[in-house]
């Protein structure tokens, strides 16, 4: 298959960069990327090297974003106080969704381990800026939420440099968003997006953990394709 070379441009003297061509070994890899990114909530202990977590953020900046706003926003959590609030919420927010479980499914769900905040060595959260004025509106008038929506680009993009150097992350999503703002005390504007646990995967898998689990089977491509 011939694969058009994609011709970079100079963003600031406009000049043409050399093209780039990515042959079938790096596609076959960056599936292989794909397929290992797993979310994860089993993690060693062992800290992060220094600077990684920013390293990562800055990979964030290469995301998509309408209007070229950037509203996503990071906020590193390394003080225990706050780290335990956070903990406590969760513990809250899971017990009201495992009594919200249907009979048949309760047990099976209080087995879940839902996540790593225990054990990960670092934790972040991540917010989108729906005040922003970078980007000067453009692309929201019709729909605001492609600021969330753009915030989330950022996430994924986390997600795949981090496992491209060996680690794991994990999405905490069972938490309450005007709790977790209150802790880590950020402005109003600011809609939650996740909050994440970051670090290395006590062992690596292909298939999801819930699927492992039993909770839900991951849908084939036929059944999600709609043709008009």
């Amino acid at each position: 298959m011939n694969v058009r070379p994609y011709q970079q441009i100079d963003s600031v003297t406009g000049a043409s960069a050399p093209a780039m061509s990515f042959d079938g070994a790096f596609r076959a890899r960056l599936r292989d990327l794909l397929v290992w990114r797993r979310d994860v909530r089993r993690f060693l202990r062992d800290p992060l090297p220094d600077g990684a977590l920013e390293s990562l953020i800055e990979f964030a900046g290469l995301a998509p974003s309408v209007g070229l706003s950037q509203p996503w926003r990071f906020v590193i959590v390394d003080d225990r106080a706050r780290r335990a609030a956070i903990r406590r919420n969760f513990e809250t927010c899971n017990a009201q969704a495992l009594a919200a479980q249907a009979p048949e499914r309760s047990s099976l769900y209080a087995k879940l381990k839902l996540t790593g905040l225990d054990e990960a060595p670092a934790h972040f959260a991540v917010f989108a800026d729906r005040s922003t004025a970078q980007g000067h509106g453009l692309g929201r008038h019709t729909m605001p939420e492609m600021i969330d929506y753009s915030a989330v680009t950022a996430v994924h993009t986390i997600w795949l440099a981090a496992r491209a150097q060996g680690i794991g992350m994990g999405w905490v999503s069972i938490l309450d968003p005007k709790a977790v703002a209150a802790v880590l005390n950020v402005s109003e504007d600011w809609k939650f997006i996740g909050y994440f646990c970051l670090g290395y995967p006590q062992a690596d898998d292909v298939v999801p953990e819930l699927e492992r689990a039993g909770w839900e089977e991951r849908r084939l491509p036929p059944s999600i394709i709609i043709r008009r």
